[in-house]
Order: C-alpha cells, then sequence, then structure tokens
C-alpha cells in the first residue's frame, strides 16, 4: 500500500469478473485515484454470465453494489463473508429475487462468489480496515467478464447485451479516471451521474467514444459473434490444475456424495506451489489452507464453452499497387552465369551478363531491375 501511495484506512473497492474467475482490490490513492492493489483468484462462482434474476437459479449477481459495515460477518458458517447487497435499486425494479449473495470462505457456491478462506481472509481485512477508516460504503462491481471493446464486439448477439452496455459504460467511466462511478438507476436502467471536476468527466467521455469505435471497427472488420455456455459456474484455472495435481499425486479428498455434487480436499500438502517457470501466480493463496467444500465439481468440465453464432469473416485483401520501375540504372556488380542446356534461346547457349540496377535517391521506396543481354565476344 505504501508503495502506492495508500493506506489500509483509505476508501476501497472491488471488481469481479464471471469468466476470469478474479476479483480485483483497489485502493484509494492520495491523489484521489484508485490504485489496483491485488488481484485474487475466484475459487468457484455458479450460474451463467448474465444477472441474477430468482432466488434458486444460482446465478452470481452482475451489477454495481454497495457494501456497509453492517453486511460483513466475521461469524459465518465460511469462515468470514460479506453481503454485496443483491437485490438492489436495479435488481429490484426488474422483479429480481434473492438474498444472501456473498464473499465467503469455502469453495462452494449457489450464486455466491467463493474465495479459500486464506482469501478471503485477507479480502476481508482490507474491507474492514476502510470502513472502520471512514469509509460508509464500498462499491461491489460484478462484471460477466472484463468489459473489453472486444468482449463486447464477440458478445454483441447476446440476450443480455442491452444490460451490458449499461455495465461497461460504469467500468469505461471507471477505467479512465480511476474515480468510483457515481450510479443511480432510472427507469430500470442503471445511469451514471456526471463527475463534479468537468476535466474528469472529459476523460470519461473521451473514453466512452473511443470504446463505441473501437467496438464498431470491430464489428465491421468482420470479428465472430459467440455465446459462452457453463454448466453451472467456474473457478479460476489456477484452481482447476491444483486440484488435477492433487488427484494425479493421490492426496485429493474422497467423493463422499453419492451424486458426486461436492468434493472435499483435505490435504493441505497436496497444494505445494509448482516451483516451475509456469507455476500459478496465484499458488500462494491456497498454501497450507485446502479448499474445503467444493460445489459441483462435475460441472468444472463444461465450464466456459464457446459457441459461435456468427462466424468471423474474412476481410477483403488490401489492393495492390502497381510497381513504378525506375528510369535510372544504376550499374551493380556483375554476375557471370552458366549455359542452360535446357532453352533454345540464343541467350542461354552462351555466356550472359545478368546485371542489377536499382533506381537511385531519393525514390521512394526502392525497386531492384535487372536487364539481360548477350555477352559479346
Amino acid at each position: 500500500m505504501a508503495a502506492r501511495n495508500t493506506a489500509p484506512s483509505a476508501p476501497v473497492l472491488l471488481r469481479a469478473y464471471k469468466q476470469e474467475s478474479e476479483i480485483e482490490v483497489w485502493k484509494r490513492a492520495a491523489d484521489g485515484r484508485y490504485v489496483h492493489l491485488k488481484t485474487f483468484p475466484i475459487c468457484r462462482w455458479s450460474g451463467q454470465l448474465g444477472p441474477k434474476t430468482r432466488t434458486g437459479d444460482r446465478q452470481s449477481p452482475e451489477g454495481f453494489y454497495t457494501v456497509a459495515a453492517r453486511q460483513l460477518n466475521p461469524n459465518s458458517a465460511y469462515y468470514l463473508s460479506f453481503d454485496i447487497g443483491y437485490p438492489n435499486a436495479y435488481d429490484r425494479a426488474h422483479g429480481g429475487t434473492g438474498s444472501a449473495l456473498m464473499v465467503h470462505g469455502t469453495c462452494s457456491s449457489a450464486g455466491c462468489f467463493a474465495m479459500t478462506d486464506r482469501q478471503v481472509g485477507e479480502i476481508y481485512a482490507l474491507v474492514r480496515d476502510a470502513l472502520a477508516g471512514g469509509q460508509t460504503g464500498f462499491q461491489f462491481q460484478a462484471f460477466p467478464f472484463r468489459m473489453t471493446a472486444r468482449a463486447m464486439a464477440r458478445h454483441r448477439t447476446d440476450r443480455h447485451i442491452a444490460f451490458w452496455r449499461q455495465l461497461k459504460e460504469g467500468s469505461d467511466r471507471f477505467e479512465a479516471t480511476g474515480r468510483e462511478p457515481l450510479v443511480t438507476v432510472e427507469g430500470g436502467r442503471y445511469v451514471f451521474t456526471p463527475y463534479p471536476d468537468p476535466a474528469v468527466e472529459a476523460l470519461a467521455a473521451t473514453r466512452r467514444s473511443e470504446e463505441e469505435s473501437r467496438i464498431q471497427a470491430l464489428v465491421e472488420g468482420g470479428i465472430e459473434a459467440v455465446r459462452t455456455t457453463y454448466a453451472d459456474g467456474g473457478q479460476h484455472p489456477s484452481f482447476t490444475a491444483l486440484i488435477k495435481r492433487a488427484a494425479a499425486t493421490g492426496a485429493a479428498a474422497s467423493m463422499t456424495n453419492a451424486a458426486a455434487t461436492t468434493a472435499t480436499v483435505t490435504t493441505a500438502t497436496a497444494y505445494a506451489p509448482d516451483p516451475s517457470p509456469a507455476a500459478s501466480p496465484f499458488a500462494a493463496f491456497i498454501v497450507p489452507a485446502g479448499l474445503g467444500e467444493v460445489s459441483r465439481p462435475e460441472a468444472l468440465a463444461l465450464a466456459g464453452r464457446e459457441v459461435v453464432v456468427i462466424p468471423a469473416r474474412r476481410r477483403p485483401p488490401a489492393p495492390i499497387h502497381p510497381i513504378r520501375v525506375a528510369a535510372a540504372f544504376v550499374p551493380l556488380p556483375v554476375i557471370e552465369t552458366e549455359p542452360s542446356p535446357f532453352s533454345r534461346l540464343r541467350l542461354a547457349e552462351e555466356p550472359s551478363r545478368l546485371t542489377l540496377a536499382a533506381a537511385p535517391e531519393p525514390a521512394r521506396p526502392r525497386f531492384l531491375t535487372a536487364r539481360f543481354a548477350a555477352r559479346p565476344y
């Protein structure tokens, strides 16, 4: 924190991405901008890409939420947790039902963002200190994926695209300014109040315009349209790799549920960091703590499958401009060639001379040309 000019008591902001299975922690620096502090891999989230709409749909929410101190639970059944605040005003405007959507320990999700105990302990401490430092509530931004122009162009035919465009506007405002987007809900839509500082608002407007242009260029360029499907949510690849390694060494826990809906990892030593250069940067989060209960492990094999809805279209080749032939020739070294026995041309029946020439400066570009002539005796 000191290296980023921030402190434990400074305001905090969290950003969650389902497809990438990551939660980012941002802290406000002394200059008023939020700076990235740390990224945590999500051990388990559930459902599909898209917002949560009703109780029991197993959807992890998407949107802009506020977490106050009263939503922190130090006595959670899942070690530590905090309620992200679903349903918010947007969700209620669309009839959303459900409650107790958490960030918590233990790798089991039925609509929550589940972390390991070690991870949630660190996240909990960060948000607790910020709230104790005077922040009345921190913003929790939940997205289907990183809201890049490419991701939006590829998911342009998805049924949630209108909703995701609203999320992208808030994401862009934060990316451009480093300031928390000022969010309200009007007419069942997220609306973003302009920043008080005109210079800051200008940065946000410029970013929005540039991103819209990028999306349009990608679509016009023929980028494919896809739909991403999940059997029931996903997890960060680092956890998947660690579970596979544990199973390969015989240290994975036994399957105790007859329906094979849960798995328990009990051997902490199974998750020792891989010393190879390709080791996960998140391995330290799992050592020495185990994952605990893993919800629906069989569904993870069918996570993140992309269905191409509109195939990519090849761009037409660039027009070929005619080559200019230089009018003047600059003599280059003479190369002697052997006569060819396969040609009836007189030129090939006797020694010949190959003369290379190039256009003189300042012509651009330079083109090599060649002239053949029979060698006189």
